[in-house]
């Protein structure tokens, strides 16, 4: 591969975006192909602790550094654990010196946009179908009847990655758990008590099969997940969109204190329906020539924490990759690939039994021995 052969990224999440930038900064062209209309389109999702050991590397990569201790919000690493009756079994402060600071997912794609040259993300190009061509060149359809031609295709699309088939016969699987997405504005004013609750970082208020958790983000907004071990078919009957269906997932943490079920009560706007869904997870594939994945498209896997950090080190992996193996794109993919299924697997293991003490029988006192690591007290 020499460093003027264009990269083909389908995708503007972190994922897509790390690569973007890693690949600029060697002097390698590429091109992110983005469905949302636009940069504002949506938003982008709440809080993220960024980690040492994967978010933090890919930032370096990407010569953002600086820039993103400008993004760090003080103070949000602090957690604690609530019965439902709302006491508190554990808590943990901020005191700065913690390895995981929180930043708003959106403000930290904005840094990535911004680090890209104009033009780099075509916005409003929804993919429809991708197909072989030979040789290691691939064919993208748009929506809007236009296509084009590429000789390396990355699939950063996400859970239903229209690039996977390539690769993979694989599909997400629902886990059997969905999430109730709610938020809560000016907190601190309209609901002093269950900002109280929640506290200046993350909390967690679990049982088995269940548990509504929130975290603290800039402005005083409480971003909160209710959390439902129940078929879908058990959501289809509940409208999200009207009082009633909130109402509805209340009801299922009858008995718990106000100021918890508040935080899907009194929300502002419509709940969000979440179903957690995951790839298989030591998923992996053959080497197909001209194509790869990264983040969910590759290793869709239950909530962690570890999501958006993996994306972001695995396009700094791929744009490391394909910069060190100048002339030879296999060899680079092929480096890339052994070493992110091992690496994703491993944190798969790790996704799974984190759901299992957040929601398993002996919820919370698993995630509360986590904490400590050790041996959780009674609760």
């Amino acid at each position: 591969m020499t460093t003027n052969t264009h990269v083909t990224i389908v995708g503007a999440g972190l994922g897509g975006l790390t690569l973007a930038r890693v690949l600029h900064v060697h002097g390698i062209p590429a091109t992110v192909y983005e469905a949302e209309a636009s940069a504002t389109a949506r938003a982008q999702g709440g809080m993220l602790d960024i980690h040492e050991d994967n978010g933090r590397p890919a930032l370096d990569a990407a010569g953002l550094t600086e820039e993103f201790h400008g993004l760090v919000l003080e103070g949000r690493q602090a957690a604690r654990a609530l019965a439902p009756d709302g006491t508190v079994l554990f808590e943990e402060s901020d005191d700065g010196t913690g390895g995981r600071p929180e930043v708003m997912r959106g403000e930290l794609r904005r840094l990535l946009l911004d680090s890209l040259p104009a033009g780099t993300v075509r916005w409003g190009r929804k993919v429809t179908g991708v197909h072989a061509l030979g040789s290691g060149r691939h064919e993208v359809a748009f929506a809007d009847g236009d296509n084009i031609v590429t000789d390396l295709l990355v699939g950063a699309d996400g859970a239903w990655s229209r690039v996977r088939p390539l690769l993979s016969g694989a599909t997400p699987e629902y886990t059997g758990l969905s999430f109730v997405e709610t938020w809560l504005h000016d907190a601190d004013e309209r609901h002093p008590d269950t900002a109280k609750a929640v506290g200046g970082g993350a909390m967690y208020a679990l049982a088995p099969g269940k548990g509504i958790q929130a975290h603290r983000e800039a402005g005083g907004t409480l971003h909160a997940y209710a959390a439902l071990r129940r078929p879908p078919e058990w959501f289809e009957g509940v409208d999200l969109a009207g009082p009633a269906g909130a109402a509805r997932i209340a009801g299922e943490f009858e008995g718990w204190a106000p100021e918890l079920t508040a935080l899907v009560t009194d929300a502002d706007g419509a709940p969000v329906l979440r179903p957690i869904h995951t790839l298989p997870p030591a998923h992996r594939w053959e080497r197909v020539p001209g194509v790869t994945l990264l983040g969910d498209a590759a290793h869709l896997m239950p909530p962690s924490g570890e999501g958006a950090n993996l994306a972001m080190y695995d396009g700094a992996e791929l744009g490391g990759a394909l910069a060190a193996h100048p002339g030879d794109v296999e060899a680079a993919l092929t480096a890339y690939e052994q070493d992110m299924f091992a690496r994703a697997a491993a944190e798969a293991d790790d996704a799974a039994r984190l759901q299992e003490l957040m929601f398993g029988a002996d919820a919370p006192r698993g995630l509360i021995g986590m904490f400590t690591g050790g041996e959780a007290t009674a609760v």
